[in-house]
């Protein structure tokens, strides 16, 4: 669970980041949920967006997602999102 602290940071390095996962008609499939997964073990950090052609609204999108890869939902904003998952490499020091 994160803290406000944490999550403003983190937004903060999210505005940074370009969307490495693209969620499209299909909606969120194994092969999206698997793809954040191994770029969230990878980076901790990762921007995704959700394709105008996604019927599934942006934040059900993202808390999908974030359930089945086993991470947070940091913020969504218009039709991208941001998701967190710590790793052992701690990319980022979050504040306590």
């Amino acid at each position: 669970m994160l803290t406000s602290k944490q999550r403003a940071y983190l937004k903060k390095e999210g505005a940074k980041l370009v969307p490495v996962l693209q969620v499209g008609k299909a909606g969120v499939s194994p092969e999206v949920v698997e793809s954040a997964a191994e770029a969230l073990a990878a980076r901790e950090l990762i921007k995704g967006a959700v394709l105008e052609n996604c019927l599934e609204d942006v934040r059900d999108v993202a808390q999908t997602v974030a359930e089945r890869s086993r991470s947070e939902v940091v913020h969504t904003i218009g039709r991208k999102f941001v998701l967190y998952k710590k790793s052992d490499k701690e990319i980022y020091q979050l504040p306590k």
